[in-house]
């Protein structure tokens, strides 16, 4: 029997439309829609499938992102009931990689994202944040420009460590501005803003942190049936007082995804990754040489079902 982990996206990986097919051929997804929209007071089904403004403010993609995840999770597990080796998300994805091993109920996670989204936004208010990605450069030279900057009193800070030659950066807008010359000095091949309002994964987020946890606290369980990959540690986890010191750090620390890729990628023969776009699948292709199948939408369910019993599980 092949060894799988269970992947889910983060943030970025959000468009309208998405998780529709889900809802148009399975009742388990419609319940699904109807008890989220509940859950956080919004009309989901307008925010995921028409076109608005919403779906780009962090407090409601987060919990869209987690929705459609667990959507596809649900359909998956409903014919093949597997255990994974671990679990892992990028940033929000985290909430729903817990989830998936039963250590918070999807809709307690919904709403803790739907939080997180606020919190994240109110500590960011006031001021001009941005995330900033850069490709071609080698993760100590992105790491070097941004302490030059810091020590000149600029506030930037690697913030995704998303594959070798892809790296993300936080802070104020402006700062992030005003290294791009010393970042294409040193060749990067790209240096592009992105479309984010808030600043993720950096030290300007420690006024989410302790109402995080607070909240956090009385919704996760003792027992996981599987380990969770740290988005701080890029190492396992699989108990409540672990879950909530990381993932309160996770507010300000950088997201490992590659090193978690490397540090575990001996323990699987291949990924599933479960939510729109396969953004972590196109990820996974500069890291690991092991397959990542994607179940973003109802007919690659179908497929990836088929590969998984065609392989004999």
């Amino acid at each position: 029997m092949k060894k799988t982990a269970f992947l889910f996206p983060g943030q970025g990986s959000q468009a309208v439309g998405m998780g529709k097919s889900f809802v148009e051929h399975s009742q388990t997804a419609s319940w699904m829609l109807e008890a989220a929209s509940e859950a956080i007071e919004t009309d989901m089904a307008h925010l995921m499938f028409e076109p608005n403004d919403l779906l780009e403010r962090t407090r409601y993609t987060q919990p869209a992102i987690l929705l459609v995840s667990m959507m596809a999770y649900r359909l998956f597990k409903e014919k093949i009931p597997e255990v994974p080796a671990f679990a892992l998300g990028h940033s929000l994805g985290e909430f729903s990689a817990l989830a998936s091993v039963d250590a918070i109920d999807w809709l307690d996670a919904l709403k803790l994202v739907h939080l997180r989204g606020k919190l994240m936004e109110q500590a960011c208010e006031g001021i001009d944040v941005g995330m900033m990605v850069v490709l071609g450069l080698a993760d100590e030279d992105v790491e070097e420009i941004c302490q030059d900057a810091r020590d000149s009193g600029k506030k930037v800070w690697p913030a995704n460590y998303n594959a070798d030659g892809q790296i993300v950066i936080a802070g104020i807008k402006e700062d992030l501005k005003s290294i791009e010359p010393a970042l294409k000095e040193a060749k990067a091949r790209r240096v592009m803003l992105l479309n984010m309002s808030v600043a993720s994964h950096c030290p300007l987020l420690e006024p989410a942190v302790e109402p995080l946890v607070k909240a956090l606290e009385p919704l996760l369980r003792d027992d996981f049936s599987a380990p969770v990959i740290s988005n701080v540690t890029a190492q396992a986890y699989n108990t409540k007082p672990e879950a909530l010191d990381l993932l309160g750090r996770q507010l300000v620390s950088p997201v490992l995804y590659k090193q978690s890729i490397r540090n575990n990628d001996d323990l699987v023969d291949r990924y599933i990754e479960f939510g729109h776009g396969g953004v972590l699948k196109g990820l996974n292709r500069r890291t690991t040489k092991k397959p990542t199948l994607v179940v973003g939408d109802y007919d690659s369910l179908g497929a990836v079902i088929d590969t998984v019993l065609g392989d004999g599980r």
